[in-house]
């Protein structure tokens, strides 16, 4: 059993062709960036929604824990009193409180993948494991990579690689392509921005190029904290260096978690920075070229 907190169709940014995205929830890093912070924390729990919330009180009577009351400024949930039954959002007529996050087993999840099967025969796409981070949850990708393997499904995971080196290699023999984010070159900056230092991922990315592991790396170009030149090229430095490494994709920052953010009551440390211009992103695109790298820029 594990906790996701979305299932995602018709995927095509995912990986190659169209996919079925399986968004795990937890996460060791915490990035400024985030586009996924209902998926940082590892536990589940229940949002309320303002915009949408009509003020009928029907969720604060019904709550067994007594976790949610009533005032001026609309619902208030206390989240040490919350025990994630779902009865609010089940009540609600207004579908103004969200789960971000539920457990599911591991044939759970396969009955929702093999009902896009059709789409992966037709297209040559497959499943990716996204999250939050796959692997902070190994046990319960681990069978799940297993169960697709044995049904022909091409499998993805999508990761920062920030994970044990063993258990890391052991998801590589189940995986056919890694998505693998690098954030930065610089381990200082790496950890003010994310919260850990960049020497795992570095070591995991290098381990799993020189086993012959398919990987695309990621590239998420934001202002102010990884898009300067010096960033760059040691970024294409050294991962031309690796074997098999051809393929990177540049993600330009852009703030379509906003909304996300006001609804979890999170900080949003990314709000201060701005989208990059078009000509600042093909000049980094063009120093990965350089050195020989297939290089896609994402919307």
């Amino acid at each position: 059993m594990g906790t996701v907190f979305a299932i995602k169709r018709y995927a095509i940014h995912d990986g190659p062709n169209i996919r079925t995205t399986i968004f795990f929830k937890g996460c060791p890093l915490s990035c400024w960036w985030c586009h996924n912070p209902e998926g940082l924390e590892s536990a589940p729990a229940m949002i309320w929604n303002e915009e949408r919330c009509v003020g009928c009180g029907e969720c604060v009577e019904i709550c067994p824990a007594g976790s949610l009351s009533a005032g001026e400024s609309g619902i208030s949930r206390d989240q040490e009193l919350c025990v994630c039954c779902g009865r609010c959002q089940e009540t609600c007529p207004a579908l103004a409180h969200e789960a971000t996050g539920w457990q599911m087993e591991v044939f759970e999840v396969m009955a929702e993948i093999k009902k896009d099967i059709p789409f992966y025969d037709q297209s040559g796409g497959g499943v990716t494991f996204s999250g939050g981070e796959p692997l902070s949850q190994p046990a319960f990708l681990l069978e799940l990579l297993q169960a697709c393997g044995e049904l022909g499904i091409h499998r993805v995971v999508d990761t920062s690689a920030y994970a044990d080196s063993q258990i890391l290699a052991e998801i590589a023999r189940q995986t056919d392509l890694f998505l693998i984010d690098l954030k930065h070159m610089d381990s200082e900056k790496h950890r003010l921005y994310t919260g850990v230092g960049n020497e795992l991922i570095l070591r995991n990315i290098e381990m799993l190029a020189g086993q012959g592991a398919a990987i695309t790396v990621r590239i998420p170009l934001i202002e102010g904290v990884n898009s300067d030149e010096q960033n760059m090229y040691a970024s294409a430095e050294f991962l031309s260096s690796l074997p098999g490494v051809k393929d990177i994709d540049i993600l330009p920052y852009h703030d379509i978690a906003v909304g996300k953010y006001r609804k979890l009551a999170r900080e949003n440390r990314g709000i201060s920075f701005t989208p990059l211009s078009k000509e600042r992103v093909a000049e980094c695109a063009e120093i990965f070229k350089k050195k020989k790298l297939k290089v896609q820029i994402g919307g």
